[in-house]
């Protein structure tokens, strides 16, 4: 055996030792740290500006055209998009996890590239931008002016130009979006000074296009030259105007007969403002520009994070006077504190198994054997992480954890058969090591395969479930395996040099060793009870089976009637408040609502920074002039102990705080529990519009219907939609035929309103090294209100100026003012979240019931979270199966028996008892992604237990011994073992199931779900397992000698 050989050479088993920990140390700090393991979909949105365009007409002239060119691109899973009536088009293109986001981005890139000759020029003069990003947003920086000595433009345009790049450069960075003001020359017309002059907004765009160029002038003396040339000289022009002053002085008009010339300047105010006045970014109450910083698809969170703060430590020190900033969002400290947090759970674990090793063990040698090979199976695992691609995450850390009891396991029943060897059968370490080994070897290595058996099968879950699996899984197997090697090479060869005789009953004492005899008389007392009631309980044989019956029916029960989960919400230490107000809300009404709520909200003691952008709708994330939302980021977790200080106490506080506001409908939203999957926890429902050929406001009626009924229904808290087809607008008919009578060009009517009422992108200017762009627009004074258009003129084909609103009729109605697909349906976009003590599985199959009523030509589709848990849900039972399915192959295997493995997997049903019934009392916990997780190791555990038991028993039947006896004899030798390896794993998971602080919920599931389980496991199967041993030994030995009989009687014939 290859104990032998360690025991032989017990220097080469430290070495091994030493070398697999030093590797595992090597491969731990190159290993990225990151909340879970890299679960978000890969993401590629498109972006477009139709500027002054409304909702519909971006959808079909920009949006459309582009969705039904990238439809289908390979491993895309859905694709979603908003056009709105500020003139923007955004396509969120969503694929399968462990996409290669550079190829799709390709892919898509490629595809936008075939839609672009069909959309309109303005769309394609501003461009397309394609970029892949992590869905969701890692950190919002504020930049404002503390004490207000610098407005919104100065910093937004310090932001753009200074900050962007410099953060940009940071590795792990991998991609920012300003919300800051760009500069932009501002022609700000005057049309009653046009129509005076019989001049039209188009002759203004035509003049500043013939004086505002950039020209390459060519070189004085350039090549070929003659002989005599002595020097080359670059041509420089004044072609490309940068001031305002040079703008306000180009000729729009002259008349050389005249000779009088007309200026910009006198037509029109020219200014250098900002190129889109709807973005209003506060921080605290003061106006600041926002910098949304995503990370990079694969970099490390922590690592990019601390990146990203050195860069403005940095460049904060040449910031100009009174410019400072604030973090409104980030997800980085609850990636460090949550880890830190499961770190402090570890030790906390690992000091509490040394306890229990001590307690059993009893003398320091002896309980160092085990100890060490704690370090080396766990610290070895991270050489695996590095091949599988693995990540420092709280899921493996959590394998961590409950690993530190299952690896100290193989190791404490080698030293208690080596001690037990030396104490009663007076042998040296040597020999009672060696035999030892003959005898658990087997078990050993029994244990190791059927742990391993277990989370195999786990690994090969589709999906984002199967990743979030496969981590943990892998890594507990791992470990275990590992652990396996190091008890048949490192504890032997530990044994032979470290263990003594245990003292004689009349040897001297100290007072610790008079406690341990007395402990040890009190637990031979208990072990002796144990073994007459097994006895006991084998004479009841029937009635224990009756018993299983029950108990699998009470299982049974207890699985449907607990709410199931995806997973827990947990307290992130940051929010969002997202409001809306009455549709068309002009952006000077939101600007004083933001600083309303913001001022209320930044008044509540655990609220540390509140930043927010008016016009941004952070679930749909779109831009509308009725909309806003703020990004809260809470105190550090230890400043807030407790429920009363916990996330969701924060929302009803908010929620109380702002009831009495009613122009806007104010919404607390917690972030979604994996960032990137949805825009908000609880669930994502998308109705479609799929073959029905209702215009959007009959759809909107569906919609209203359909959430009226949802909202009716128990299991759902509240679901609600920012869809909204009732936007007031006004719709401008041109009468074609007058239009013509007047000898008008209906192009000219409609570019004129285009460019008074809209605005006109011309050219370029450059100012601090940057290209920005020169816009043409009426100035505010003249689009305030309808009846302004009578000031406005356009020209006839005789030079005549007619009034516009001699052309035109305009009427009142209602549009929607964002429009959503899904699939390139057209969707409406359903949020919402369980009522407290239902699920978000619950609220799922109550949405489907609903959905059933919905009229024909309509369909439904979940998105986000809600998908990965519906693709998850019917995957669990299945892993559960194969996972059983597995440890019975190997069992049979091990056993070359059919109907021995049963005995040892009715110690499975027991231990999920025990956990689903420790579920049941915690209503607070749902059966989630945790706690499957601990159940699937509680599988594992249970099977261990029984193991020991039968293996034992099993070689005593076989040497000849009677069933009973032997059995006996097997459950009152290997109680002490199993009692300290699971008190080890007991007492290890308690932490997590007492945790607190950040990700405390997903701790306190796998912490209790396992506590339950395997108190259960070792309390009653412990009962069970004896009892089925014997119960199915006697159905096979009847049944092989009826196969004697028979084979006897064939012999007479």
């Amino acid at each position: 055996m290859i104990a032998d050989i360690f025991i032989k050479r017990p220097i080469t088993a430290i070495v091994s030792s030493v070398v697999i920990v030093l590797v595992g140390l090597i491969a731990l700090s190159t290993l990225p740290v990151a909340q879970y393991p890299d679960v978000t979909p890969p993401t590629v949105t498109v972006s477009g500006n139709f500027t002054g365009a409304d909702a519909q007409t971006v959808e079909q002239t920009t949006t459309t055209p582009i969705e039904t060119q990238i439809n289908g691109t390979p491993g895309m899973t859905y694709m979603s998009s908003n056009s709105t009536s500020s003139g923007q088009s955004s396509i969120n293109v969503v694929f399968d996890v462990g996409t290669d986001v550079n190829i799709a981005a390709l892919d898509v890139q490629n595809r936008v590239s075939v839609a672009e000759p069909t959309l309109p020029d303005a769309v394609k003069r501003l461009g397309l931008t394609v970029r892949k990003r992590q869905p969701s947003i890692m950190i919002a920086l504020a930049l404002y002016s503390p004490n207000g000595t610098h407005d919104a433009q100065f910093i937004g345009n310090y932001a753009n130009i200074y900050l962007k790049d410099a953060i940009q450069r940071v590795k792990g960075v991998g991609d920012i979006v300003t919300r800051a003001d760009d500069f932009s020359m501002r022609i700000w017309l005057n049309p009653g000074k046009l129509a005076a002059l019989k001049m039209t907004p188009a002759d203004i765009s035509a003049a500043l296009a013939e004086q505002n160029l950039q020209i390459a002038a060519g070189t004085v003396g350039g090549n070929p030259q003659p002989n005599s040339q002595s020097f080359e000289y670059s041509v420089l022009t004044n072609s490309r105007l940068n001031t305002q002053a040079e703008f306000e002085d180009i000729i729009v008009r002259t008349s050389p007969d005249q000779g009088s010339i007309v200026y910009l300047k006198d037509v029109a105010r020219v200014e250098l403002g900002k190129f889109d006045y709807s973005i209003n970014a506060l921080v605290n109450g003061k106006p600041a520009a926002f910098v949304l910083i995503y990370q990079a698809p694969g970099a490390n969170a922590l690592d990019t994070y601390d990146g990203v703060m050195k860069a403005l430590g940095k460049l904060k020190a040449s910031f100009p006077n009174d410019i400072d900033y604030l973090i409104p969002l980030e997800t980085a400290s609850v990636v460090r504190v949550s880890i830190e947090e499961v770190l402090h759970t570890f030790a906390e674990a690992m000091i509490l198994v040394v306890l229990v090793v001590f307690l059993f063990l009893q003398n320091w040698r002896a309980t160092l054997i085990p100890i060490l090979a704690i370090p080396v199976s766990l610290i070895g695992t991270f050489i695996f992480f590095i091949p599988f691609g693995f990540t420092i995450n709280t899921l493996t850390l959590f394998a961590f954890v409950l690993a530190i009891g299952i690896v100290v396991d193989d190791a404490i029943v080698v030293v208690e058969a080596v001690q037990h060897n030396i104490d009663h059968e007076k042998l040296s370490p040597k020999k009672a090591t060696k035999k030892a080994m003959k005898e658990i070897s087997g078990p050993v290595i029994a244990i190791a395969l059927i742990l391993a058996a277990v989370f195999v099968p786990v690994s090969f879950v589709p999906g984002i479930v199967g990743r979030l699996y496969q981590q943990f899984a892998i890594t507990i197997a791992v470990s275990v395996l590992l652990s396996a090697f190091v008890a048949l090479s490192l504890t032997p060869a530990l044994c032979t040099i470290l263990l003594k005789p245990s003292k004689g009953a009349n040897e001297k004492k100290n007072l610790l060793e008079k406690f341990f005899d007395g402990f040890n008389k009190w637990f031979d007392g208990l072990s002796q009870k144990y073994t007459n009631g097994v006895a006991k309980w084998i004479k009841a044989t029937p009635l224990v089976m009756v018993m299983m019956v029950c108990l699998f029916v009470g299982l049974f029960f207890l699985f449907n009637n607990k709410p199931t989960g995806f997973i827990p919400i947990e307290d992130e230490g940051r929010l969002y408040v997202t409001y809306e107000m009455a549709e068309a809300t002009s952006t000077t009404r939101n600007v004083a609502m933001i600083k309303e709520i913001m001022e209320r909200i930044k008044a509540i003691p655990e609220v540390r920074v509140v930043g927010g952008l008016a016009g941004l709708n952070i679930v749909s994330f779109s831009n509308k002039p009725n909309v806003g939302t703020m990004f809260v980021n809470l105190h550090p977790w230890a400043e807030r102990e407790g429920a009363e200080h916990h996330v969701q106490a924060v929302i009803a506080e908010i929620r109380k705080r702002t009831a009495d506001i009613k122009e806007a409908r104010i919404m607390p939203i917690s972030p979604p529990a994996i960032p990137g999957l949805g825009a908000t926890s609880g669930f994502t429902f998308e109705l479609q519009q799929s073959t029905s050929t209702d215009d959007i406001q009959q759809f909107e009626a569906v919609s209203k219907k359909f959430l009226a009924a949802v909202n009716q229904r128990p299991e759902i808290g509240v679901a609600f939609t920012f869809f909204n087809a009732r936007t007031p607008s006004y719709q401008i008919d041109v009468d074609r035929e007058k239009t013509k009578k007047f000898g008008v060009k209906i192009s000219d009517v409609y570019s004129s309103l285009s460019t008074l009422l809209g605005s006109s992108y011309v050219n370029d200017f450059n100012l601090y090294g940057r290209n920005f762009r020169v816009m043409v627009q009426a100035d505010s004074t003249y689009r305030s209100s309808m009846d302004k258009i009578e000031n406005f003129y356009v020209r006839n084909a005789q030079g005549n100026m007619i009034p516009m609103a001699s052309l035109i009729t305009s009427k009142l109605i209602e549009t929607p003012s964002l429009i959503s697909h899904y699939n390139i349906y057209r969707s409406i976009e359903i949020n919402g979240t369980p009522k407290p003590g239902y699920s978000s599985g619950q609220a799922i199959q109550a949405l489907r019931e609903v959905a059933e009523t919905l009229p024909d030509g309509y369909s439904y589709e979940f998105s986000g979270m809600s998908s990965e848990e519906i693709k998850a849900g019917n995957s669990t039972t299945l892993i559960f199966s194969i996972s059983i399915l597995f440890v019975f192959l190997f069992l049979a295997a091990l056993y070359e028996s059919w109907s021995i493995p049963f005995s040892v997997l009715f110690a499975v049903p027991i231990g999920a008892f025990g956990s689903i019934l420790t579920l049941t009392f915690m209503p607070n916990l749902s059966n989630n992604i945790y706690a499957q997780i601990g159940l699937i190791t509680l599988i594992g555990l249970a099977a261990k237990n029984a193991i020991l038991i039968v293996e034992f028993a099993k070689e005593r039947v076989d040497n000849g011994m009677e069933l009973v006896a032997a059995t006996l004899q097997a459950v009152q030798l290997r109680l002490r073992p199993i009692i300290m390896t699971s008190l080890a794993f007991i007492l290890g998971v308690l932490p997590l199931a007492f945790a607190s602080g950040a990700a405390a919920e997903s701790r306190k599931t796998i912490g209790w779900t396992v506590f339950g389980g395997m108190l259960a496991a070792t309390s009653l199967a412990i009962f069970v397992v004896p009892v089925l041993f014997v119960a199915i030994e006697k159905i096979a030995l009847r049944k092989k000698l009826r196969k004697i009989e028979k084979g006897e009687i064939e012999e007479e014939d």
